[in-house]
């Protein structure tokens, strides 16, 4: 079983506020004590944060449910509740964040120690301290706390290389890998030896070094989900540099030119960006007969294919992954390219900045009027549904309160407006009461 997981949605639950409190002070020598219910702490944020020895997202297979603490209630004597510590998730880096359920781009993680919050913790509630006012001295009025946000998100993970190998199947890539850096990958003489990305760090004669990834061969139809190729083109995104590795023997009876210009087709139908990173091209296997003959044909197809005549010509290094013929020239031309080439973001386009707009917007009443079969009215919406979580039952001031509120947002004007009568039922969430003229 690959060991190798790079997409995921989780859980994530931030805390609840700690609930504030009723309580008044009846100490012996002091007069007129008053209110003395004490705020509940902040509930803790949801954090994912970048762990650099982290390569993959296994850590999730079994565990996709994270809930950070939630606040301290209040106390007596005016004490409010500790805020909750924060909960740390740790990914690896060049993890990508979105919102499960809208696509929307959260984030994307790629330096160490980056931190990103994807819940935010609720506020503590008041305690009744906060309440006091001259025409109420003595208030038994208190808020539960402010429910964490909840929200479910998924991370994609592509990995962090400076420079690419892709091609078809058993064209030798695992094996250059192995030659120039100390990744071990494993190499065998069949097609998808390879079933996930391998990273090595390579250090060329004169002291340069550059992160190389060996990805798992492309077929023709990769982009359309054929063969493993559609589930780790993702890699080949944050890359700077990519090395076309070709068969240049052409030992499985396959062209050298067709399989170049069927690999870029592939590249440019998961993302016509990928076509703006430098190649070079690496004609591997030139220990084998036939190999000189098919580089020049593939060198004379080549330049009669190419568009523009005054354009560059590719670089192509002839090379042996085996004898490590041309190995050295190869890694220095690729650290020279990696030097004037600079990074492609992913993400410009849909990293909005935050702006403020000023002008007239119409107020969202906050709320929606439903009825069941059984001909109970059912409120619901975002903000009636926070106001009713803060709000403690258990005492007749609170739910006044309350009640105040949900007629200030005017809803007993819409229930009105419905058809709702005297002494019909009402609903929010599983509390029930009557509807009173």
């Amino acid at each position: 079983m690959s060991m190798f997981l790079d997409q995921v949605t989780i859980d994530v639950k931030a805390g609840k506020g700690g609930d504030g409190m009723v309580a008044f002070r009846r100490e012996k020598y002091v007069p007129d004590g008053g209110p003395a219910g004490g705020d509940g702490g902040r509930g803790g944020d949801v954090i994912l944060v970048v762990e650099e020895g982290l390569r993959t997202l296994m850590d999730f297979r079994f565990n996709r449910h994270f809930r950070a603490t939630p606040g301290e209630n209040g106390m007596s004597k005016g004490m409010h509740g500790r805020g909750a510590e924060d909960t740390f998730v740790k990914v690896p880096p060049g993890t990508t964040v979105r919102d499960a359920e809208t696509g929307v781009l959260i984030g994307d993680l790629i330096e160490n120690g980056q931190e990103l919050r994807v819940a935010k913790g609720g506020r503590g509630g008041r305690g009744n301290i906060r309440f006091a006012s001259p025409r109420n001295p003595a208030p038994e009025i208190a808020e539960n706390g402010e429910p964490g946000q909840e929200r479910k998100i998924e991370l994609e993970l592509k990995v962090l290389a400076d420079v690419g190998l892709v091609g078809f199947p058993s064209v030798g890539k695992s094996t250059i890998l192995s030659v120039i850096s100390s990744a071990r990958p494993k190499i065998g003489a069949y097609h998808f030896t390879t079933l996930v990305p391998n990273l090595g760090m390579v250090t060329t004669n004169d002291g340069r070094s550059f992160v190389a990834a060996d990805l798992p061969g492309l077929i023709e139809g990769a982009s359309q989900g054929v063969g493993l190729g559609t589930q780790f083109l993702r890699h080949i995104e944050r890359t700077r540099v990519i090395l076309h590795v070709i068969d240049m023997s052409g030992m499985e009876g396959r062209d050298p030119y067709e399989d170049y210009v069927a690999i870029n087709k592939e590249l440019g139908s998961h993302n016509l960006r990928l076509l703006e990173r430098p190649q070079i091209i690496v004609a591997n296997k030139m220990d084998m007969p036939e190999s000189e003959e098919n580089l020049v044909k593939f060198k004379e197809q080549l330049a009669k294919d190419k568009e523009d005549e005054f354009a560059d010509d590719l670089p192509i290094f002839a090379i042996s992954a085996i004898t490590k013929q041309g190995m050295d020239n190869l890694l220095s031309a690729t650290a020279d390219l990696l030097e004037t080439t600079p990074e492609f973001p992913l993400y410009e386009e849909e990293i909005e900045e935050e702006t403020v707009q000023y002008g007239f917007q119409s107020e969202d009443p906050g709320f929606t009027i439903t009825r069941d079969p059984d001909t109970t009215w059912v409120l619901s919406g975002e903000k009636l549904e926070k106001l009713f979580k803060m709000t403690n039952f258990d005492h007749d001031e609170t739910v006044m309160r309350f009640a105040r509120q949900l007629r200030t947002m005017g809803v007993d004007e819409a229930l009105r407006a419905r058809g709702a009568k005297d002494g019909d039922i009402v609903r929010i969430d599983k509390y029930e009461f009557e509807f009173v003229e």
